[in-house]
């Protein structure tokens, strides 16, 4: 039997993303071989449930410390080379960079890369980028061109990141797959009348800087005053990364009523369906599965004007799109729901087309299943 090795530096997102893409592989003929380094008990009966083992590696997740790292990859490599795998796939910066590494090291025969988003390192907050900062930039553009290089196919999730990659010389284009994201399960994700009394924004993030929370509750904070029924609710955890914000910022915002705020929830499906228009005020993403997901469900949206969040909106047609880092352009595309109730189910009946259109999981997981050779090409693949 065929074997491949996904490696993920999160547990949660190995069922929670790569799902349905697990389940493809596992009914295709292959083992599949589920590695992240922090794994507990629910997360590894939710790997097993999917027919695939999950293994528990050493990876720390976030920041550089030259000496782990290569430590890690070292012991990597060798778990890899136990296994006898044919292929690997990996996915986030560190996965990419020392899973794929350490897929070469251990002579893999066949290895695969996803970059969902360039993240922290290469977003820019508008601001004069720090010395400390550049040179974390210019070291991860180091450490991705040597785990792109040794990727026999490096997906994205937008045209923009593949031109940013390509245009730094951090890997050849020939390499390069565009995606429509990681897509939707629509039967799972299917349509839902969208509330309008009280309307409802959501906001679903991990708590970072660069998702555009101060900009979602400064836009609250403009409306509030004048559509005191409205509500603005902000769905997600804290998180370690750079650009976190304090847990105690986030919580005064939620005693001041400004936003709701229920921390993080294994299950978004119900705070999405109990939603009218999903908010994402991102600076930057690969192509929301967030947004994809309330558009299956059928909420209009409104995001920012900026890689990756406009592949999910048609100006007009299920939503709106807003300046960069710009409350006061948020609000007011928000207000037009305050104004216009009936936009809600119109633009969103778009939405949930859209989704269909362009984000369906099985066309997406077809055509990786493809390029990874583990499946024949299926006609009318998106390219």
């Amino acid at each position: 039997m065929p074997s491949i090795a996904i490696v993920s530096s999160i547990a949660y997102s190995i069922a929670n993303f790569r799902g349905p893409l697990i389940a493809e592989i596992v009914a295709h003929g292959w083992h599949v071989y589920a590695l992240a380094p922090d794994y507990d008990e629910t997360q590894r009966a939710l790997v097993r449930a999917l027919g695939a083992e999950p293994i528990d590696i050493s990876m720390d997740r976030t920041g550089m410390h030259p000496a782990r790292d290569l430590a890690d990859a070292v012991r990597l490599a060798k778990l890899l080379g136990r296994l006898r795998l044919d292929a690997v796939f990996c996915y986030f910066a560190k996965p990419v960079i020392f899973g794929t590494l350490a897929a070469a090291i251990a002579r893999v025969p066949r290895r695969y890369a996803l970059i969902a988003g360039l993240g922290y390192v290469f977003t820019s907050d508008g601001q004069r980028i720090p010395i400390r900062r550049r040179l974390l930039r210019a070291t991860v553009a180091v450490l991705y061109r040597l785990g792109l290089t040794l990727a026999h196919r490096v997906f994205f999730q937008n045209q923009d990141d593949i031109e940013q990659i390509t245009g730094m010389g951090l890997v050849s284009r020939d390499k390069c797959v565009r995606l429509n994201g990681t897509g939707v399960d629509l039967v799972r994700w299917a349509p839902s009348p969208a509330p309008i009394e009280p309307i409802t924004f959501l906001l679903m993030a991990r708590l970072l800087r660069e998702k555009g929370i101060e900009e979602f509750v400064a836009a609250a904070r403009l409306l509030k005053p004048h559509f005191p029924a409205a509500r603005f609710v902000l769905l997600g955890g804290t998180d370690p990364n750079p650009g976190g914000l304090r847990e105690e910022m986030v919580r005064g915002w939620h005693e001041e009523g400004v936003i709701e705020w229920p921390g993080h929830v294994d299950d978004v499906q119900p705070w999405v369906r109990g939603c009218s228009v999903y908010v994402l005020p991102s600076w930057r993403e690969g192509a929301p599965r967030s947004t994809q997901e309330a558009m299956a469900i059928g909420r209009a949206v409104v995001t920012t004007d900026t890689i990756g969040c406009r592949e999910t909106v048609e100006v007009g047609r299920n939503g709106f799109l807003v300046p960069l880092r710009d409350p006061r352009g948020l609000a007011e595309a928000m207000r037009r729901f305050l104004d216009t109730p009936g936009l809600v189910q119109s633009m969103g009946l778009e939405s949930r087309k859209l989704a269909e259109e362009k984000f369906d999981v099985r066309s997406i997981n077809a055509r990786m299943l493809a390029e990874m050779a583990i499946a024949r090409p299926a006609a009318n693949l998106d390219r």
